[in-house]
């Protein structure tokens, strides 16, 4: 135990017989680690990138040069340019740089049904493709095969992205952490679903970035970001988290890559340590401490 006397400057000088105003004694100490970002990553934990693509037609016919999906050879389209700006950047945290390719909106083949998570590979088995190049030819060669049709349909995605981070959660490790870049050109036609499923993915290793293409009125995709309030599934409850972070692109079409890059990715550090400490998960091979290292205050 260890004690200090509470001294009162004023008293000092008055009183001859002045001791103290009182002992604070120190009857316990606990000092808590805060881990950082870098301390997960440095511990071995993977950020695994998915990529889903918008194909329903309010894009346009890709074969029409006013299509948002149309193939420039000589300068890529808002899809591909949001894509990589993202994708180069996550990709660094990815050792096997292995992406998974969704597409949603769209009639696929053999049967040319409507599919809200389909593989872009056309592999249902393996929906991976070796690097952001891998992705961008994907979606390259996918697009003369499909339909684009419609509606907006996000939740099956997002719900397809949660079912795998939440057998990563049951691991007990940081081991994994899960982005999902939704790239679309409208407002999603499922809100309440969408809704949902965020509050259900909030509980997960899972951040959720939708990067809106085209002029769009996107207003209503800022509810789903839940910078302006928090967001709350159609029963009423919150999202344990703030998981979600909405971009438009038009914004940073005169931009540089790295600039909507570092916009995008701005508050997902943040939302991993959130993830982990809320879950009280260290990294799984913590580096030693340093003497600044982040410390809270004795409890």
């Amino acid at each position: 135990q260890v004690q200090w006397d509470c001294m009162n400057p004023k008293y000092k000088i008055k009183k001859r017989n002045y001791k103290n105003s009182g002992v604070v004694v120190l009857l316990d100490l606990k000092i808590h680690r805060v881990y950082s970002f870098l301390d997960y990553i440095m511990g071995g934990c993977q950020i695994h990138f998915t990529v889903a693509i918008d194909f329903t037609a309010s894009n346009g016919d890709p074969r029409n040069s006013c299509s948002l999906h149309y193939i420039n050879p000589y300068q890529p389209n808002e899809y591909l340019k949001a894509l990589v700006a993202v994708g180069e950047i996550c990709q660094d945290y990815d050792s096997d740089k292995k992406f998974s390719a969704l597409g949603f909106g769209a009639r696929i083949p053999p049967k040319y049904e409507v599919s809200h998570d389909f593989a872009i590979n056309f592999n249902p088995d393996n929906d991976e493709c070796e690097g952001i190049q891998g992705v961008v030819e994907s979606y390259q060669s996918c697009l003369p095969k499909i339909q684009l049709y419609g509606p907006t349909n996000v939740a099956p995605i997002i719900s397809k992205v949660a079912r795998v981070a939440a057998d990563e959660e049951r691991t007990k490790e940081a081991s994994q952490y899960f982005i999902l870049l939704i790239l679309t050109d409208g407002v999603v036609t499922d809100m309440a679903d969408t809704r949902e499923a965020i509050v259900r993915a909030s509980y997960l290793p899972m951040s959720i970035i939708i990067v809106g293409v085209g002029n769009a009125d996107f207003t209503d995709m800022q509810i789903l970001d839940g910078d302006d309030g928090i967001l709350r599934s159609p029963k009423g409850e919150p999202v344990l988290r703030d998981i979600v972070q909405f971009v438009p692109f038009r914004e940073f079409k005169n931009a540089s890559p790295t600039a909507l890059a570092k916009c995008v990715l701005a508050e997902v550090p943040k939302q991993v340590v959130e993830y982990y400490s809320y879950k009280a998960f260290p990294p799984r091979c913590p580096q030693p401490e340093t003497p600044d290292s982040n410390l809270s205050s004795p409890q």
